[in-house]
């Protein structure tokens, strides 16, 4: 599966600059003036996981695989957004094809940066909140009037419609409104702005000491020393992080902030041919895992042959594994978990 990362935030907090780092090449625009961005940047970033050349090295792989997420650089929002102001229709609309939003927030100083429209963080965030609610109330008051809600049959619909558009009347977004799966699954097809989950990200400077930190649910990252470890080799990256007393990128603790808010995990395969690492949402059964490999595994699903990855790196492969009792067959009920190694057995 696809996981898509929008960031968005006000002009000139630090949007593009973060992106570039993040893809470790300069493939943003980036500059000192108000929508610098205007078609969206997208990127790959492979996710980190050094559990992949464990495996390879057990495996003799010929290559690694891991997962990946899509990274997509909005443009900056502005105040009046939701009725266009700036070019904020067709930013919103960018929005609605992401999982996730990164809302970056200022929380620097720098004479030298136009400070376009940024404030404060808390300020900031309200003015993006704010723009969100508003093109959501937009989409629902038309859902309201629409023939098919008012249609007989469809009482539940519109009940969660008009909850809907009063919430967001007052101010509150509908990821707060949506609270059963049953309330998301009939609100599904407004594709809500204000219903995606969010990482919030202040970006700060490289000498905040609450640098990589994460805090209640706020991020602390400096994009421009992300910018710096992103031009350095593994080396020298690790000699400056120790210098910043860090441990780990941003780019790591982003892409695990997102799999937690998104409730994903990792499972792993291993073999001759490669090592690789699979993404599936936390709690999914095994047949549903096997289709992330290939749309037809789900359907011919037998069992899996399912190994800890601790267990399977102590036993060195999957024969010492079976001798010591570790490796499980499982069936179609089973869940996976985070680092399982697996083969899936499929029928014809």
């Amino acid at each position: 599966m696809n996981l898509r990362i929008g960031i968005v935030g006000l002009p000139n907090v630090g949007k593009s600059t973060l992106f570039n780092a993040l893809l470790k090449r300069q493939q943003a625009l980036v500059a000192n003036y108000p929508f610098a961005t205007i078609e969206p940047n997208v990127g790959i970033v492979e996710v980190p996981d050094e559990r992949l050349e464990s495996l390879a090295k057990i495996s003799n792989s010929g290559k690694i695989v891991p997962a990946t997420v899509e990274f997509v650089d909005i443009a900056g929002l502005v105040a009046g957004a939701a009725t266009g102001a700036g070019l904020g229709n067709k930013f919103l609309t960018h929005i609605r094809e992401v999982d996730v939003i990164l809302q970056v927030l200022r929380d620097f100083e720098d004479s030298e940066i136009v400070k376009e429209g940024s404030v404060n963080p808390e300020s900031d965030y309200k003015v993006i909140e704010t723009e969100l609610v508003l093109k959501d109330l937009e989409t629902v008051g038309k859902c309201l009037e629409s023939k098919d809600t008012k249609a007989k049959g469809k009482e539940k619909k519109k009940a969660i419609v008009e909850k809907l558009f009063v919430g967001l009347n007052n101010g509150i977004p509908a990821r707060e409104l949506l609270i059963t799966e049953e309330d998301k699954e009939l609100a599904r097809d407004l594709f809500l702005l204000t219903a995606k989950k969010e990482i919030k990200v202040l970006n700060v400077a490289e000498s905040d000491p609450r640098l990589h930190e994460l805090m209640g649910d706020m991020l602390y990252i400096s994009a421009k020393v992300e910018s710096e470890l992103s031009s350095l080799d593994e080396a020298d990256a690790k000699a400056y992080m120790a210098e910043l007393g860090i441990k780990e990128s941003g780019l790591d603790m982003l892409i695990k902030r997102a799999y937690e808010t998104l409730g994903l995990i990792s499972f792993l395969t291993t073999g001759e041919m490669e090592s690789r690492a699979w993404t599936t949402t936390r709690g999914a059964k095994a047949p549903h895992a096997a289709g992330v490999i290939h749309t037809d595994f789900e359907k011919k699903f037998i069992k899996a042959k399912i190994c800890d990855y601790d267990k399977f790196v102590e036993a060195a492969g999957w024969k010492m594994a079976a001798d010591k009792g570790w490796v499980r067959f499982e069936g179609k009920e089973y869940e996976m978990k985070d680092g399982d190694v697996v083969e899936f057995m499929i029928g014809s």
